[in-house]
């Protein structure tokens, strides 16, 4: 059965889309730690990080920093920080999270956006993109 990010990816499930290349896929989670929060995934699906084959990991990191420089540019925050945790979802997933103070890092602290506040958030990342 496909992992939700998988029906993501496959347009099955609807998202605030930031990216996508030929291997990876990127948007913004839809339970925020800050506004921005993105997920970067590959678009193969994998259970865990160091499953990913060497050439996919790297593509996927490459994929994660271009898009966590758009966040930086687009969204003010103190820096973006990166977070590979895994359990929620099995597929592999980075987070890209502006950070604001350790709060945002926690998984603990939840921002609330409208569906305008996504739109808005996530096409100003995608500006940072082109």
């Amino acid at each position: 059965m496909p992992s939700i990010f998988t029906k993501i990816i496959n347009g099955d499930i609807p998202c605030y889309k930031i990216a996508e290349d030929e291997d990876n896929f990127a948007f913004l989670d839809i339970n925020p730690n800050a506004k921005g929060h993105t997920l970067c995934v590959p678009k193969k699906e994998v259970d865990r990080l160091m499953d990913l084959d060497e050439a996919s990991y790297m593509k996927l990191m490459t994929f994660s920093r271009k898009v966590g420089k758009a966040i930086e540019a687009a969204v003010p925050c103190n820096r973006v920080g990166m977070s590979v945790i895994g359990l929620e979802v099995p597929h592999v997933h980075v987070h890209l999270i502006p950070l604001h103070s350790m709060k945002n890092a926690t998984f603990q602290h939840k921002e609330k956006m409208s569906p305008e506040e996504f739109e808005k958030i996530a096409g100003q990342i995608r500006a940072y993109l082109k």
